[in-house]
Parts: structure tokens; C-alpha cells; sequence
């Protein structure tokens, strides 16, 4: 059937713009490079005309290890004698690295203002076949930091499951499972709101200056709305200009007291500039819930993901747990240090 598909380019053309608008009209949608402030003006989220089959096992293999790789980036975060040990040569060679490693010591000094930390992770895998045919599941790698776009995945399986009904595979259409992270990850970060204990204070989101994706935010920020958490948006500019701590290191931004930072931004050097750096550590140094907190960040470096694949290394956060390191190590794909090392 798709092999037929392939060798007619007009009905590929015709089921694309079926896809496109069937995309459009159920909410995959996203703001345009060109016009990133117009709701008015709009595009389809990028998506895949068909579903990509996945073999069961390695689902349910992603699905079962999921809790093992939170557990272990939860126990890098609060180690500091392993991130500083793994990151030793990144700190080095890697600026950005340095500055986020800088805060995250300093706050190690002072001593955490707040144990509750959300994540909110997301692992990248793909299926690597054998020789033999079989397939394992092999990450490529976790982010710690602004996993997003959980608005818009959540409705891709209506919009699979349509374009398969179209060209007769009805039997597949229902093979393609619900996708409820939305609601998972609502739950997760109106539980870190409830946890700090204050009903007047916001949740903050921290964003970008350009939003194209602010459309699947708003997926987010709705449902907290309806659970009566106030939401606000806020740039690190705001942060420099309006935000303080009182001497309970509790943090105020346009004199709103800051229940939870969700960062949608700060992830790469150029999200930084001198001032943006005192506002991250203004951030990490309150009384706030972070997601996530320096901490989760570093443990979501690639440099951390090569040491956490060498002999031993696992067996230090799950002693006496063979079978979760197993589970762990059965995921982890080649990774190769960029250090200059003498054979």
C-alpha cells in the first residue's frame, strides 16, 4: 500500500494537504519565523505524514526504564563530587558549561534554599536493529531542561489515525496509542505549585523573546488556569529589572511572589548575556520550585551522559540494584569522550 503511494507523487501531494488541514483544524499548530507575535497568522506544526512503527518491546522498554533514568538524574543533581568530577574538562574547554557550574557551587555554599525540584524529562531513543533482525532501544539522549511541545504531540495520533483511515489501514489506524503527556505534565507542575504552599503566588514561566511555540505553552497554562494556579510569563529582562529576594529568599518579579520557574529558555550560550547570568542565579538561589534546578540541568549535559556510559559509573547510584542498572545500560548507545587523550 505505502510502496504504491511512493510511486504516485499527486496522491502524496493530496494527502499532505489532507494532513495539513486536518492538522490546522485540531490545534497542531505553531507561529511562523516571519511573524512570531500574530496569533493571526499561524502554520501547521512540524509533523511526519505517517506514523513511524515502533516494535512494542523496545516501547514498553522505553516506557518501564523512564522512572530508572529520573531516580538517576535526580541523584546526579544533588552529587556534587560526580559533576564536578564528570564536568572537570568541560568547565574548561566550555564557557557556557562554566558559568551554569559557577551557580550551581555557589549554591551548593549557601546551601539549597528549596529541596523540592521538578522534572521534567524527556529521553530521546531510536530503534537499532541487529544482525539478526531483532531491535534494542538505544538513547541518543535525555533533556533536563524546556522539554515542550506536549500541546501539540498530544494531538498527532487524531491526525495519524486519519491520513491511515484515508489510504485503507483501518487495522493500523488502531494500533496508534494516545499520547497524554499534557496531562502528565500538568499534574506534575501543579503539584510543585501546591508544594510551596502559598495560594497567592504565581507560576512563572520563563520564555524567550520570539515565541514561536507559545501556542503549545498556552496548552499548559490553560489547564493550570482551570486548577486556579495563577500563570505568568516572564523574560529574564523582567527578572533583572523587577526581581528580588526578601530575606526569606522568597522571589518577587513585578511584586508577585514566584511559586515555581518552568524555563522554556536558558538552555543554550546564546540565551545569555552578563546581566541574564545574575538573573539565573537570582532564580537558583530562591525560595522557588525550579524546573528545572541547576542542578538537573548540568546532569542533562552530554558530557555527563559519556561518563554515566563507563564501566562502574551506574553502580554508584544504584548499589545493590543490579537489575536497574542493567536496564539502564541496555539503552545507552556508544558515546566517545572529545577530550584530548594520550593513548
Amino acid at each position: 500500500m505505502l510502496q504504491g503511494l511512493m510511486r504516485n507523487p499527486e496522491r502524496l501531494k493530496a494527502l499532505a494537504k489532507e494532513a495539513k488541514e486536518f492538522a490546522l483544524q485540531h490545534g497542531v499548530v505553531m507561529r511562523t519565523v516571519e511573524t512570531p507575535d500574530s496569533s493571526e497568522v499561524v502554520t501547521y506544526a512540524p509533523f511526519t505524514l505517517f506514523p513511524t512503527p515502533v516494535p512494542k518491546a523496545v516501547f514498553h522498554q522505553a516506557l518501564a526504564v523512564q522512572t530508572h533514568f529520573n531516580t538517576l538524574v535526580d541523584k546526579i543533581s544533588q552529587d556534587p563530587g560526580f559533576l564536578e568530577e564528570a564536568l572537570a574538562s568541560t568547565v574548561q574547554a566550555d564557557d557556557f558549561t562554566a558559568k551554569l557550574f559557577d551557580i550551581y557551587r555557589q549554591v551548593q555554599r549557601e546551601g539549597r534554599t528549596q529541596s523540592i525540584v521538578l522534572g521534567v524529562n524527556r529521553s530521546d531513543y531510536m530503534p537499532n536493529q541487529r544482525e539478526d533482525g531483532t531491535c534494542s532501544l538505544k538513547q541518543m539522549e535525555i533533556n533536563t531542561i524546556s522539554a515542550g511541545s506536549f500541546g501539540v504531540t498530544g494531538l498527532l495520533p487524531v491526525v495519524h489515525r486519519h491520513i491511515l483511515r484515508l489510504v485503507g489501514l483501518l487495522e493500523e489506524s488502531q494500533h496508534v496509542p494516545d499520547n497524554n503527556t499534557l496531562a502528565a505534565v500538568v499534574r506534575a507542575l501543579a503539584k510543585a505549585w501546591e508544594l510551596y504552599g502559598q495560594q497567592k503566588a504565581v507560576f512563572m514561566f520563563l520564555v524567550e523573546d520570539v515565541q514561536i511555540s507559545k501556542l503549545s505553552h498556552r496548552c499548559i497554562e490553560n489547564e493550570l488556569w482551570k486548577r486556579d494556579i495563577p500563570v505568568i510569563r516572564r523574560k529574564f529582562e523582567d527578572v533583572v529589572k523587577t526581581g528580588y529576594l526578601n530575606g526569606d529568599k522568597k522571589m518577587f518579579v513585578d511584586g508577585l511572589e514566584v511559586a515555581v520557574v518552568y524555563y522554556r529558555y536558558g538552555y543554550v550560550p546564546n540565551n545569555y548575556k552578563e546581566q541574564t547570568w545574575e538573573a539565573r542565579l537570582l532564580m537558583e538561589r530562591s525560595l522557588a520550585v525550579k524546573c528545572p534546578d541547576i542542578g538537573t540541568h548540568l546532569a542533562g549535559t552530554k558530557k555527563v551522559q559519556q561518563e554515566l556510559a563507563r564501566p562502574g559509573v551506574l553502580e554508584r547510584f544504584f548499589p545493590d540494584q543490579p537489575q536497574v542498572v542493567e536496564q539502564i545500560r541496555a539503552t545507552f548507545a556508544g558515546q566517545y569522550t572529545l577530550d584530548m587523550v594520550r593513548e
